[in-house]
């Protein structure tokens, strides 16, 4: 038996730990904040009740094979989690309404044709099929095997079959998730469906690579869902499970350093002057923070890690609303920016200021639970938002919560009229909880484009020191933080040789 210690209390740090507990080893988790959850957090009022992260769960299926191989009780013996239908509804520029089920390929196309006129489903339709054979050859690099050693070869592929586009004599296949939306998709409501999908992760649709288009596919395929009580009901269940392992958690307690010895990692360094020894440690952390605990040439170095991206942050606006939700109102809706250059431009191009008109996510939960009572209704928006200080002043924040409000006006039509109260998590709410310079949120890894869009190895330059979580691969979202936690887990068992669940 092994003890092992972990830094932070995110999911995939709490994924991994109740896995190493599972296979026998001592683990204590340590966290410098006052509780668990890291970006999956709570806010409460008045008897509202509001998810400050992510508010959907993508493919559930790793937190079932997560309870499933920690314990008798299935995932759905702890949290009460419901299939979201329509999977939303999207609100376009030019005012067109679409509602799409959820988990339904045939539907999808049928509303599709209906709503934004005939073939542009059909289209759709092909699409998903072309990213399917993508998903199908990046699904076990990506999610289920740790890193490659050569993972150039990742950045070199790309894996989405692009349909052939003649221009000017020349036949091009699309690169970028953009041109697949002009040359593929040929509609600007259906370029932006398929463009809000990366924007949700904060990713320039202009320069992603054609193998996003498997952020879609994964939502057709295995649908959206919610857990009743908010994702922060998915923390607490894991945080139980750990808990029901014998995982012991020490709150309010920051880690300063990495001890060392014999060129392995032997335990940590507490801000209180302890010293806790162990035989793996397990960083759950952002980079900012592990540098500051680790010899950053020792964990990171352009020869064995892909290059790191400038990532974006999120404002999220939480509303109290008088009046209950109408009966039959969609659970996310997403109103689409009415100036997508623009937009783009200030996110990514370095463009000082943000956009007027923003996409923004509307998240209206049918969850009693939420709420103090029938008559009310809690709401929450979110846009993406450009990351640090320098280029989101709390001012201009302010004033871009005012745009979220009124941006979601176009979907609910008289909510200021409605509105009690409204508080807003900027990023700099994320980086207090996280540690993410200027509040940063990792995007999933994807393939192709050189390697820019994966994420360094769970295995680091320090023997006997892993990284877990979602600056680490594979990268971002709440599925792929679960899917971290087993590739660690995986790598301390059974070795390096370890390659992956079969």
């Amino acid at each position: 038996m092994a003890k092992i210690v972990v830094i932070g209390a995110g999911l995939g740090a709490m994924a991994a730990a109740a896995r190493l507990a599972v296979a026998g080893h001592r683990v204590v988790v340590y966290e410098r904040m006052a509780t668990y959850g890291g970006a999956v957090g709570r806010f409460e009022r008045d008897g509202f009740v509001f998810d400050t992260g992510p508010g959907l769960l993508p493919l559930p299926a790793v937190y079932r094979d997560l309870f499933l191989k920690t314990g008798k009780e299935p995932l759905e013996k702890c949290v009460d989690l419901v299939q979201v239908d329509p999977a939303a509804r999207h609100v376009f520029a030019d005012g067109t309404d679409l509602l799409l089920p959820n988990a339904s390929r045939a539907g999808v196309v049928a509303a599709l044709n209906t709503a934004l006129g005939p073939g542009t489903g059909d289209r759709w339709g092909d699409f998903l099929v072309r990213a399917r054979e993508a998903w199908d050859h990046t699904r076990r690099p990506l999610l289920e095997e740790p890193l490659w050693p050569d993972w150039r070869m990742l950045g070199e592929r790309e894996p989405y079959p692009a349909v052939p586009h003649k221009r000017l004599l020349r036949t091009r296949r699309a690169r970028t998730l953009a041109e697949v939306g002009e040359w593929e998709l040929r509609d600007p409501r259906l370029t932006a469906l398929l463009e809000s999908h990366a924007l949700a992760y904060g990713l320039d649709p202009r320069a992603t690579p054609a193998s996003a288009a498997v952020l879609p596919y994964m939502e057709h395929a295995f649908g959206t869902w919610y857990v009743r009580g908010g994702i922060r009901e998915l923390a607490r269940a894991l945080h139980e499970r750990c808990l029901a392992r014998k995982v012991e958690f020490v709150f309010d307690a920051e880690v300063t350093g990495i001890v060392e010895k014999d060129g392995r990692a032997a335990g940590v360094d507490l801000a209180d002057g302890t010293v806790t020894e162990a035989d793996f440690v397990v960083a759950g952390v952002a980079p900012e923070v592990l540098g500051q605990v680790v010899r950053q040439s020792a964990v990171r170095s352009d020869g064995d890690v892909p290059p790191r991206r400038v990532a974006t942050s999120r404002l999220t606006v939480l509303l109290a609303l008088r009046g209950g939700r109408p009966e039959g109102t969609a659970h996310r809706t997403v109103v689409h920016t009415e100036e997508r250059e623009s937009e783009l431009d200030l996110l990514f191009g370095g463009v000082s200021g943000m956009s007027a008109h923003p996409t923004v996510t509307v998240l209206r939960p049918d969850d009693p639970a939420l709420v103090p009572d029938a008559d009310h209704e809690a709401i929450v928006l979110t846009s993406t938002v450009p990351a640090g200080p320098d280029r989101a002043e709390p001012e201009a924040l302010g004033r871009h919560a005012e745009q979220l409000i009124t941006t979601a006006e176009r979907a609910v039509p008289g909510l200021r009229d409605r509105l009690l109260w409204h508080e807003v998590r900027t990023p700099a709410d994320i980086a207090r909880t996280t540690g993410s310079e200027g509040g940063a949120i990792p995007a999933p890894a994807l393939a192709a484009g050189d390697g820019g869009w994966l994420h360094p190895s769970n295995s680091t330059g320090i023997s006997g020191l892993f990284t877990v979580g979602g600056w680490s691969h594979p990268g971002g979202g709440l599925p792929h933080a679960g899917m971290s936690g087993a590739l660690v887990a995986g790598l301390i068992v059974e070795g390096p040789e370890f390659r992956g669940s079969q």
